[in-house]
């Protein structure tokens, strides 16, 4: 009886984490059947991926920025903007585009540089700097552009937002074998990945998470890993742009629990003050968190400008939005502190499924912009619920 006691009340201290996947199961499921089955079409899934996944790159950034307690609502004009300056090398220039994509994530870098030194070192709240960042660099992608539209780019340019990895069946597999050896190889490391960590947090005596909870959670995990190269497999294989966004979650989410650098930055948005005092560089974290974002930000915008084969003045409008729910309802607390970069992606693929099912029902988009501000505001209400329940503040 004391077992089954401590296992819900895990449950109940774990109620912000197991509800979003019960939500993103329930949306799953919603639309699933609301389309008849389009949902989980393999077709619909890949094209899901690949038109959000300039979304999902983004939310990698924001949820450390808003962990950190900071914001960023310039990152949808620096999409734009580094997307202009893509056309404007490759098509005007005639700069290699391989050498073209390494140009511009150094200028997103310096672009980071410049909105962290303000906000770092001159001490300007991150909402003004990156507000006027949104005016700035919104300017200088329509002068980059002269307001015309830039297109098109070469094939192997295109590949990185909508190119797919070989087909080593030559097209005559029901299976598309890369894909289904890549997802099986993922799986396998996640559940290794899953065992080492829960028996390291044993071993030194810091594991309070029930086995049967943590069998359930991996197998869940392990078969929607499964369900997911199933359908890209059946129909054209792995995205490129799916490595690309994998690898950034494997590499920030690691970041974020295991390096230093992750450890400051949730100091700085659980507390400011105490993070100084014990020795943090406060300053140097944060000019570095804006760096990241502006490099992040800047591989968005290469990653939207391929798949549209466009470079356009009007590019990344609103995706600052998007992003920021996608960490919000992803788990990242308003005040910054806690959240996850799992959690964002998994926000980020909530509202990709709310869009593309409600554009698969024909729902206009004055009711998408509805529905979708009612949803932020209910996770947003949902984590401040928990934190009154659980006793803070």
């Amino acid at each position: 009886m004391s077992a089954f006691r401590s296992a819900l009340n895990y449950l109940a201290s774990q109620l912000r984490q197991i509800g979003l996947f019960i939500a993103l199961i329930v949306i799953i499921v919603f639309f699933q059947a609301a389309t008849n089955g389009i949902t989980l079409k393999p077709i619909n899934v890949s094209n899901l991926i690949v038109q959000n996944s300039y979304i999902l790159i983004l939310a990698v950034g924001m949820v450390m920025v808003i962990i950190a307690g900071h914001i960023d609502l310039s990152v949808g004009s620096v999409v734009a903007f580094v997307g202009a300056m893509a056309g404007v090398m490759i098509t005007q220039w005639h700069i290699a585009w391989w050498i073209a994509i390494l140009l511009c994530l150094v200028l997103g870098a310096l672009v980071g540089m410049w909105q962290g030194f303000w906000i770092a070192y001159f001490g300007i709240p991150a909402f003004i700097v990156t507000l006027a960042g949104m005016l700035t660099f919104r300017g200088l992608t329509q002068i980059t552009l002269q307001n015309q539209q830039i297109s098109p780019f070469p094939d192997q340019f295109r590949a990185l937002g909508s190119g797919f990895l070989p087909d080593l069946g030559g097209g005559t597999s029901v299976l598309e074998p890369l894909t289904v050896g890549l997802g099986v190889l993922a799986t396998v490391l996640l559940v290794l990945q899953g065992i080492r960590s829960r028996l390291a947090r044993k071993k030194y005596d810091v594991e309070d998470e029930p086995f049967a909870w943590f069998a359930v959670k991996l197998a869940f995990t392990a078969a929607l890993v499964l369900l997911v190269t199933y359908l890209l497999a059946s129909y054209r294989g792995t995205p490129i742009v799916l490595i690309v966004l994998g690898l950034l979650t494997v590499v920030y989410s690691a970041v974020m629990a295991r390096s230093v650098f992750g450890r400051h930055i949730y100091a700085l948005g659980g507390n400011l003050n105490a993070a100084a005092l014990s020795g943090v560089k406060t300053k140097r974290v944060t000019f570095l968190l804006f760096v990241n974002m502006g490099v992040i930000a800047s591989l968005a915008g290469l990653v939207f400008t391929a798949q549209l084969n466009l470079a356009n003045p009007k590019a990344g409008d609103g995706f600052e939005l998007d992003a920021i729910a996608a960490v919000f309802i992803g788990g990242a607390a308003v005040t910054g502190g806690i959240g996850t970069v799992t959690g964002a992606i998994i926000g980020g693929l909530i509202i990709g499924i709310l869009n593309n099912g409600m554009s698969i029902l024909g729902v206009g988009t004055e009711y998408q912009q509805l529905i979708k501000g009612l949803v932020l505001l209910a996770a947003v209400a949902f984590d401040v619920y928990n934190k009154r329940r659980s006793g803070g503040r």
